[in-house]
């Protein structure tokens, strides 16, 4: 890259569990070229007999990647450790701005095979761990300008095949899922928080260990996790609450060429834990109570003639507009690409996509979603859409006349 390619992390404090190597590493020096602060948040202070690096040599690779490191020995089963690391952290940098819940542990043994001290381990590690740092991050992070939890953790398919092999490991993994589903409605509009899981197996020591001599050839390497974690980490606050592939969301930035993530390009890869074949195109799942729960991505949004146009709106909308407007709306749209959308005029700098608005919305417009194709492509008049019954609008009514007025100049473009 060009020495004046933006720097998006620069200066930016990341405080990564489980970084003194393999997935955890891999983030920490992606973020380090860009000339982050990164805390290497993880418990090998000493070389391991069987495991690569310490804290102390992930922070020399880290320093010489162009960052900062501040090691610290931390347990995430031990809750005051998690405290003093995210203190020391805090008094080093200023601040926290980035917490990436990597540290896991994992057994992929039966129920009956699985020791009570492995059952521990998963949940103190896994569930317990990341909630309990996010915890302690949280008051920090909600004073950044662009904060984000990230867990590596899967999206939730709750299909009994994974479970019925390693019940308490995918119990533990789901756990962290569920943070990132209820920490992301908790802080909505304050931090982002997201998860992000390999479509592939990585190769990583710990894959060794379950897989045996021969198996890095079906495995990916870490570099594609830790691209797409950059991707993740340098978008907006508002992006939040999605369960995110690695593949996925690459494809959607413009990567092309997957083979340089290969360990043997050309040897097929080995597909991980959790993600069932179809639901890899991106699928929605119905939650419990028949809510919409995004399973892949914002990568995987619905696609079609909806998700089209807020990408024009999204790429259309400017500074004057969010002047002119002040406006939040929202779209509650049936049938096909349906679901909720939003037009945020308000905050700087706006913005549009699926989902709730970053903010409370002024405005709330329901309709079928071949009618809101067709008012945003002018061949449906608001006025007469909502006169006809076509469309419903709670709220603001002079910010929805605002909003034809800005229809019939986006209608070009459209």
């Amino acid at each position: 890259t060009s020495p004046f390619t933006f720097r998006k992390l620069a200066g930016c404090t990341l405080f990564i569990t489980g970084a003194s190597r393999g997935i955890g590493k891999a983030i920490a020096l992606k973020a380090a070229k860009d000339g982050a602060n990164i805390v290497i948040a993880a418990k090998t202070a000493e070389p391991h007999p069987t495991l690569p690096g310490t804290i102390y040599t992930a922070a020399e690779e880290i320093e010489a990647a162009g960052g900062k490191a501040l090691p610290c020995i931390v347990n995430v089963r031990e809750e005051q450790q998690i405290i003093n690391a995210v203190e020391k952290a805090v008094k080093t940098f200023g601040g926290i701005d980035i917490l990436v819940n990597n540290a896991s542990a994992i057994s992929l043994t039966g129920t009956l095979e699985t020791a009570t001290k492995k059952v521990n381990l998963m949940m103190d590690v896994n569930v317990r761990g990341t909630y309990l740092t996010s915890k302690a991050c949280l008051p920090h992070l909600r004073k950044s300008k662009n904060p984000h939890i990230l867990n590596l953790s899967p999206p939730m398919n709750l299909n009994p095949m994974w479970f019925k092999n390693h019940c308490a490991y995918t119990i533990s993994k789901y756990g962290m899922s569920m943070c990132v589903l209820g920490m992301a409605e908790e802080f909505r509009g304050e931090v982002a928080v997201n998860a992000l899981w390999p479509k592939t197996a990585i190769h990583t020591a710990a894959m060794d260990m379950l897989g045996g001599a021969g198996i890095e050839k079906q495995c990916r390497k870490t570099d594609i996790l830790a691209d797409a974690a950059y991707c993740i980490l340098t978008k907006p606050k508002t992006f939040t609450g999605n369960f995110i592939i690695d593949e996925v969301l690459l494809r959607e930035e413009g990567v092309k060429d997957f083979d340089v993530y290969a360990i043997a390009p050309g040897h097929p890869l080995m597909p991980d834990f959790f993600l069932d074949k179809k639901k890899l195109s991106g699928s929605q799942q119905e939650g419990a109570d028949g809510a919409k729960v995004k399973t892949e991505s914002a990568a995987a949004e619905p696609s079609g003639p909806v998700a089209e146009t807020f990408r024009v709106i999204q790429g259309a909308v400017t500074e004057e507009y969010v002047r002119s407007t002040q406006g939040v709306f929202q779209f509650e749209l049936s049938g096909d690409g349906g679901g909720t959308w939003y037009i945020d005029l308000k905050t700087k700098g706006g913005s549009a996509g699926f989902g709730k608005p970053p903010v409370t919305a002024d405005v709330v417009m329901s309709m079928s979603s071949a009618d809101f194709v067709k008012m945003f492509t002018g061949k449906l008049k608001p006025t007469l859409a909502f006169m006809s019954g076509k469309l419903r609008i709670k709220g603001n009514m002079a910010l929805a006349i605002k909003l034809e007025k800005m229809l019939s100049q986006l209608n070009s473009k459209l």
